[in-house]
């Protein structure tokens, strides 16, 4: 039914975006946490390390472990954490929230295959307000076409391991589409020394890292005479982690298939 209770499971439970979800869960009537996984933390309440009292599941070593019965799995890990879930959720007929960032060619294309045996919903950033963005990128891109320069820069705090960002490179990819370009040839990645004239098809990208900073993105349009900047600033994770609950609620009435957010948003 489409307002029955989601039980979901925090898969990578005890990183700043499992915590985010925790607190953010609490507080919805429509989601149930039954599971959290983190071999960083295992026997913890998931209430300790929302910041709340010790209630709530205790966290295990993998998610095969988890005994309760769960619609869906919300995964912030690493890549190999994900494929790791991925087996357990088809095994188990539940659904899966993908967060995680960083996949390589052939573990995406272990993604897609899944998805027809299982709903999956992947996203590099579950905010709406970037999925909006993305969309404002596609319309921006149509209309001023080759006659403006696009640079993408983003900004992450000093942990996050993989660059650029989830979040960019999906812009860049929505650039290229709508422009009819390749990123894997027309995108640059780094600039130094004599690097020459700018590729008039060139999709640039730069990245900073540094602090706490939760998670900065801007796209440039710089033309003659005049630029255009659409941009997104985060400044609380739990703008992610309820656009993350939210597809998984989602996602549970859901026939097995590849999904990302514009899907959950009708976007």
């Amino acid at each position: 039914m489409p307002n029955s209770i989601c039980r979901v499971v925090l898969h990578g439970a005890s990183g700043r975006m499992g915590r985010a979800l925790a607190q953010c869960a609490a507080g919805l009537p429509k989601i149930e946490v039954v599971g959290a996984v983190s071999a960083d933390a295992v026997g913890q309440h998931i209430g300790r390390l929302a910041g709340l009292a010790d209630e709530g599941p205790q966290l295990v070593a993998s998610l095969d472990q988890v005994e309760a019965e769960f619609d869906a799995v919300i995964d912030f890990s690493r890549p190999a954490g994900t494929l790791a879930a991925l087996e357990v959720c088809k095994a188990r007929h539940a659904a899966l929230v993908v967060g995680t960032t960083g996949f390589d060619e052939a573990q995406r294309q272990t993604l897609e295959m899944a998805a027809r045996d299982i709903p999956i919903c992947v996203a590099a950033n579950f905010s709406i307000g970037v999925n909006v963005c993305l969309k404002l990128l596609r319309q921006a891109a149509t209309a001023l076409g080759d006659d403006y320069d696009v640079e993408v820069i983003e900004a992450h705090h000093r942990h996050k391991v993989d660059a650029p960002s989830g979040t960019a490179l999906r812009m860049g990819q929505e650039l290229a589409r709508s422009l009819g370009r390749e990123l894997d040839t027309d995108g640059v990645f780094s600039r130094h020394g004599n690097t020459g004239e700018r590729p008039p098809r060139a999709i640039g990208f730069s990245t900073i890292r540094g602090g706490d900073i939760i998670g900065e993105h801007t796209v440039l349009f710089a033309g003659d005479g005049e630029r255009i900047e659409i941009s997104h600033k985060a400044t609380s994770r739990n703008n992610f982690a309820n656009g993350a609950l939210r597809a998984a609620r989602w996602l549970k009435q859901q026939v097995p298939g590849y999904y990302d957010m514009s899907d959950v948003l009708g976007l």
